[in-house]
């Protein structure tokens, strides 16, 4: 609207996911948008039949592409992963040569001795991150050295096949350094913190989400619903978790939070706490009542096999 333009365009395939978000996110943002989309036209689908035609016009023309005809893979890049695909991965029986990896140390690289972060929360949003040489702040800085710690440890490398939106089932390599450094310390966060059953509604709800997002529906009415719902159960996951990372591996060994609903005199197995372990007898004989009805009715404990005799 700013530039008073009346279409926009995009140069995704008819055959992925990127189309549909594009497209979707066009649409909700400006209802009367007219869309461009070369991979779903007729003249150009006669001119380039796949990566081949278009790695060839691009030599004739001079246009330089990081694609070659010995790598031909389709990739995407941005600040949380590199995605491949295309080429052998079409095969998902073929396993991915360490060339296509980009943004993760090969196996033979990781160092033999392991590295200790901390990242800072509040609210569910990472603030600070501290590591061997000093502490970063602010959502890039952060992102951009959690991407260089995950890279040298070989974090965050996923192989899949997947099932896009429009029906195909796709095998995709990524690679997502920091974000896998960030996803992890953030859900052992969230353990320390986080109410037993909102976890069990976040766990659900984040499927919801991640189906959404992946179908391109950012800017839909239920994502609003949903991520509003999301906020609020982030409201109570600050503090700061401890992660090591050791050859492709992020783990967490350590975590504290001034919401912590971790009681260490309540979970000792040598003080009571305020717990009375004498009340856990009722508690196991009334969630046993039903049981005891099946197996009465039933005349066996449901899921019990009853062997034949020879």
């Amino acid at each position: 609207e700013k530039e008073g333009a009346q279409f926009v365009g995009h140069g995704a395939t008819g055959k992925g996911n990127d189309q549909v978000r594009f497209e979707l996110s066009y649409y909700a943002l400006k209802p009367d948008i007219k869309v461009l989309a070369p991979w779903k036209m007729e003249e150009f689908l006669t001119r380039f039949e796949g990566r081949t035609d278009m790695l060839n016009y691009a030599d004739q023309h001079g246009i330089p592409v990081t694609a070659t005809r010995k790598k031909p893979y389709s990739e995407d890049d941005n600040l949380l992963h590199i995605s491949h695909e295309a080429g052998v991965l079409e095969d998902p029986n073929a396993i991915a040569d360490e060339e296509v990896y980009s943004r993760t140390s090969s196996p033979d690289q990781w160092p033999d001795e392991a590295e200790l972060i901390t990242l800072h929360f509040e609210a569910g949003i990472p603030v600070k991150l501290d590591y061997a040489g000093g502490s970063v702040t602010g959502p890039l800085p952060l992102f951009q050295k959690l991407n260089e710690l995950g890279t040298r440890h070989g974090i965050g490398r996923l192989d899949m096949v997947e099932n896009r939106f429009v029906g195909i089932k796709s095998r995709g390599v990524y690679e997502t350094p920091g974000g896998a450094i960030l996803h992890n310390a953030h859900r052992d966060l969230e353990g320390l913190t986080m109410d037993r059953e909102v976890m069990k509604i976040r766990d659900m709800l984040s499927l919801k989400a991640a189906e959404l997002i992946y179908n391109g529906f950012w800017f839909s009415p239920e994502f609003e619903l949903l991520m509003t719902t999301m906020d609020k159960a982030q409201e109570v996951v600050n503090g700061a978790a401890q992660v090591r990372l050791y050859k492709g591996s992020a783990y967490p060994v350590a975590r504290t939070s001034p919401n912590a609903l971790y009681d260490p005199v309540q979970s000792s197995m040598d003080e009571e706490g305020g717990y009375d372990q004498k009340d856990a007898e009722g508690f196991i004989k009334i969630n046993a009542v039903r049981l005891r009805n099946n197996t009465t009715v039933r005349g066996k404990a449901p899921g019990v096999k009853t062997s034949k005799a020879a």
